[in-house]
């Protein structure tokens, strides 16, 4: 069913994809991610540096208001290995013009766990993404991004609770 769920969301990109007005582009950059315990405060609890790849298109709604469907590959989770969370995800944002090269980037997130099976941890994860982005020239961009989780990503079963937070810089190009 998680599966079914994550393939009609890239099947719904590309019919969206014919719009005559539509860029797409490539963004990459870093993660300083940690985990969010609920209850437990772990000593040695420290942020993984990571990092952050994948495409993008971009459909403008309005003079300044753009949607802008992803996916990228991103390495999260905690810095102990045990801890270490890969997953694609699939952000669905929408950009508000705020000044003529300076953007506010929110909405929703879906990641597919690809790191580890039977671990005790969930395979999907939702979370809210917020964030800014500056256009250097037309093509170039720079952001900065947080991304907050809003599931568990232990299994219910196993008897902890956290959450994913993640901190992103990156840079893409426009095509």
């Amino acid at each position: 069913m998680k599966k079914l769920l994550l393939f009609i969301l890239v099947l719904g990109y590309s019919f969206y994809g014919f719009s005559q007005d539509a860029k797409y582009g490539v963004r990459t950059g870093i993660n300083v991610s940690n985990l969010n315990f609920d209850g437990i405060s772990l000593p040695d609890n420290q942020h993984r540096n990571g990092y952050v790849i994948g495409f993008f298109a971009e459909y403008s709604l309005s003079a300044k208001v753009s949607f802008s469907p992803e996916l990228q590959f991103s390495a999260e989770g905690a810095k102990i290995e045990p801890l270490n969370l890969d997953y694609i995800q699939a952000p669905i944002l929408f950009d508000f013009k705020l000044a003529p090269r300076l953007f506010f980037e929110v909405g929703p997130q879906v990641g597919l766990k690809i790191s580890k099976v039977g671990d005790n941890m969930k395979g999907l994860a939702f979370s809210g993404v917020g964030g800014f982005s500056y256009n250097i020239t037309p093509m170039i961009f720079i952001d900065a991004r947080y991304t907050y989780g809003f599931t568990n990503i232990f299994d219910n079963s196993f008897g902890y609770k956290a959450i994913n937070s993640n901190m992103q810089f990156g840079v893409g190009y426009k095509f």
